[in-house]
């Protein structure tokens, strides 16, 4: 399928050639400067083996091999055009094919002559016309007829018998065996390649297949000689027809070329397209081979049955009369079960018709425009929701789809701007995302009607729209919130801003959820920002612990000084006390003293003596006892009459005199 950039809305990133036309316009160019290196490396071989030995067979495969490389790095190049073209579709700028750049002349037309300005305007006349043409043509046709010139140039039948193989020739042939082995890979690599990938793949393989035959019959050639057989070297010459007539068919392919109208807004052809590189082929065509088989073994001629030849007679008729049945058939159409048809008679829509079959007018006059019956479809936000993934083994590893951890790069997955705060200031963070829309179109034929004519592709644009409506919701929320109470409101959010711009569009789009899977940092960030959060949860911890560590302080220095202030309390109180029990002690001796005089002075005085000597024990004599006296005993305690905090005195024994 051809795209032209004018019409195509479709989105070129969908397509496998696109995607991968960067690499096949690398790959090409590599291909191109290989068969133009041996190309050219041959011919040199070639114009000194004719000047020392011009009647050399060595000179006719050295020619013949040469022709057939310019030959494919004509195709190449000629690829490399389509797939260079794709690669700037894409916006991407493939390297050229020459090493050398042409340096724009700096000088103003109004300093040179008139004969300069003359020749400036006729080389950009001819760079005009060169880009009118297309750079792949004149390649092509330049390529083709240096081939044809090496092709006729060693055409000649009148060689002399080979000199027998030696070890030069037996190299040459495991030369070229391991050539042809590398291009029988190449060439099986070509053809694995499917035509959505790369269209070119089969052209290029015959045109490597043309290579390969001339490198195999050159071997064969090369095995044979032995210095007393002639035909090695005329086989050697006919070898030559495949490469001229292969350069014979790009040559006019080429000069059709071009005439063809420039467009450069059309994904070009392939130009370098061989008709005897596909005729080399395995297995050959298979009806031929019937028939040879049968004329062989069974003698029967198919060309010469009645019947054959009665159906080529009638093949018209019939073929008409099939056709007009046919096209009549086209009015009968089908609707499958997961569909819905909106009928259109000369261009207008009719009706919205249910699933079964209808009878309409034929073609182009009356036609169904398929629409899906209410279908229920998932959408991601991203462009890799339609890559495949294989299958995982039962006992094998999970598949990296089952990986929802944040330090893994999921393909669900897209990034978006969100708003931040560093110091203070405003910014803003990335977070990777992977929000999914459940939709499907509404069941009414109103709706039918506005997703089949209202909308060109229902995916890409509710992807525009999600997209449209994430960085705009997306643009007022932080992290934070993300991650926390404002995720469970993201969802309903975005569905209802996606709903109202699509009723507002008239898509006939009806979304029934949005399931916001996964929102966290991008997977580079993971690890920083899971540290952050660490961070966040130590300072947290740490700001708790100093805080009750200060109210632990506080609480004891509280504690402290309500202690020191009822000690003082009660210390004052005491203090107090014993002030007020002193005073009454000194107003009741003052009052004993006046009444009592010097006996009060005496009590006292024998009370402060008692107390003295409670501890310690005394013995009095007194002198005046006489030895005719008897001594009295004096049974009085010198301890304080009233005192219950004092320990109570040892009781002893004294010896006075009886006043």
């Amino acid at each position: 399928m051809r795209v032209d950039l004018d019409t195509e809305a479709a989105d070129l990133d969908a397509y496998p050639r696109f995607q991968r036309a960067m690499l096949h316009a690398r790959r090409l160019r590599q291909l191109l400067y290989l068969a133009l290196a041996f190309a050219l490396l041959l011919a040199l071989l070639q114009g000194l083996i004719g000047i020392f030995s011009p009647d050399s067979h060595w000179r006719v495969l050295l020619a013949v091999n040469s022709a057939v490389l310019l030959l494919l790095a004509g195709a190449a190049q000629s690829a490399w055009q389509v797939a260079s073209w794709r690669a700037r579709a894409l916006g991407q700028v493939p390297a050229p094919l020459l090493f050398w750049r042409t340096a724009s002349e700096s000088v103003e037309p109004e300093s040179l002559s008139r004969f300069d300005r003359w020749c400036r305007q006729m080389a950009d006349a001819c760079r005009r016309q060169w880009r009118r043409l297309g750079a792949e043509a004149p390649w092509l046709i330049g390529l083709a007829c240096l081939a044809l010139l090496l092709v006729t140039g060693s055409w000649r039948f009148d060689l002399p018998t080979p000199t027998a193989a030696g070890q030069v020739t037996w190299v040459a042939i495991g030369l070229l065996a391991v050539f042809a082995f590398c291009l029988v890979v190449l060439e099986r690599h070509l053809m694995a390649e499917s035509e959505a990938t790369w269209p070119e793949a089969a052209a290029l393989a015959a045109s490597l297949r043309l290579v390969i035959a001339v490198q195999v019959l050159s071997i064969a050639c090369l095995v044979c000689v032995d210095g007393e057989r002639l035909w090695p070297a005329r086989v050697a010459v006919l070898i030559g027809l495949l490469p001229g007539l292969a350069a014979l068919e790009l040559l006019t392919r080429a000069v059709l070329a071009m005439f063809r109208p420039s467009r450069p807004g059309e994904e070009p052809a392939l130009v370098a397209r061989s008709l005897a590189g596909d005729l080399l082929q395995w297995p050959p065509r298979p009806l031929v081979v019937l028939q040879d088989e049968l004329h062989e073994r069974l003698g029967i001629d198919l060309r010469q049955v009645w019947a054959f030849a009665f159906m080529r007679r009638a093949f018209l008729p019939v073929a008409a009369l099939v056709a007009l049945v046919g096209w009549l058939l086209t009015g009968i159409i089908e609707v499958p079960t997961n569909n819905r048809g909106v009928y259109e008679r000369f261009g207008n829509p009719v009706a919205v018709s249910p699933p079964g079959l209808h009878v309409g007018l034929p073609w182009p006059f009356g036609k169904v425009l398929q629409v899906d019956n209410s279908i229920i479809h998932e959408l991601a936000t991203t462009t890799a929701e339609g890559v495949s993934e294989p299958l995982a083994a039962a006992d094998g590893a999970p598949p990296t789809t089952a990986n929802r951890l944040w330090d893994a790069t999921h393909l669900s997955e897209n990034s978006q701007v969100i708003a931040g705060a560093d110091g203070g200031r405003q910014g803003f963070q990335i977070v990777n995302m992977d929000v999914r829309f459940i939709y499907r179109i509404g069941l009414s034929d109103a709706a039918a009607l506005a997703a089949a004519y209202h909308t060109a592709n229902v995916e890409q644009l509710l992807r525009s729209v999600a997209n449209r409506v994430l960085v705009h919701d997306f643009a007022g929320r932080s992290l934070d919130g993300l991650l926390g109470a404002e995720r469970a409101e993201l969802g309903r959010d975005i569905g209802r801003a996606v709903q109202a711009d699509l009723d507002r569009m008239d898509t006939g789009v009806e979304l029934l959820a949005t399931s916001v899977e996964a929102i966290h940092p991008p997977a580079g960030a993971a690890n920083a920002y899971h540290a952050v959060q660490a961070a966040q949860i130590t300072a947290q911890a740490l700001v708790a612990r100093d805080r009750g560590r200060a109210a632990q302080k506080l609480d004891e220095a509280r504690q402290n000084a309500t202690s020191l202030t009822d000690k003082a309390v009660a210390d004052a109180h005491e203090t107090q006390t014993s002030a007020d029990t002193a005073a009454l002690r000194f107003d009741a001796e003052h009052t004993a003293w006046r009444h009592a005089g010097q006996a009060f002075i005496l009590e006292q005085y024998l009370e402060r003596l008692s107390q003295g000597m409670a501890h310690s024990s005394s013995l009095i004599i007194d002198h005046r006892l006489a030895a005719n006296q008897a001594p009295t005993l004096d049974l009085r305690s010198f301890a304080v009459p009233i005192d219950p905090s004092q320990p109570k005195p040892a009781s002893g024994r004294t010896q006075e005199r009886n006043p």
